[in-house]
């Protein structure tokens, strides 16, 4: 999955996201953390927010995407599979609070084998 294609005129579009994940734009913004009208609205679309939590879920996925053979089963690891060493938490939680590259460093040390 590139990261362009879910972009239009340099900017990330939730339509085209929920599209390609079988989900509706309410159900994305709460994949992100993010109010309904903030993947809706055109002005809030654009914001700075909105556009790091799109692009922090799209590289979470990305990077695991291989290992399930699958975009639709990466999003469903991403939302509901448990990460150790973070109390439970999902990739989804972690993303949720700003640490997207905690949840990267993870993915990393378990493909290094790491983690098992």
């Amino acid at each position: 999955m590139a990261l362009t294609q879910f972009a239009r005129s340099g900017i990330f579009d939730p339509k085209m996201i929920a599209d390609a994940f079988k989900t509706s734009s309410a159900e994305l913004a709460h994949t992100v953390g993010l109010g309904r009208d903030a993947v809706q609205r055109k002005n809030r679309i654009a914001a700075v927010a909105t556009q790091k939590r799109l692009r922090s879920m799209i590289e979470v996925i990305n990077k695991v995407s291989p290992r399930f053979g699958s975009d639709l089963i990466a999003y469903a690891w991403y939302r509901s599979e448990p990460l150790a060493g973070f109390s439970g938490q999902t990739a989804m939680q972690l993303v949720k609070a700003g640490r997207v590259d905690d949840v990267l460093e993870y993915i990393d040390a378990v493909d290094a084998g790491v983690h098992a």
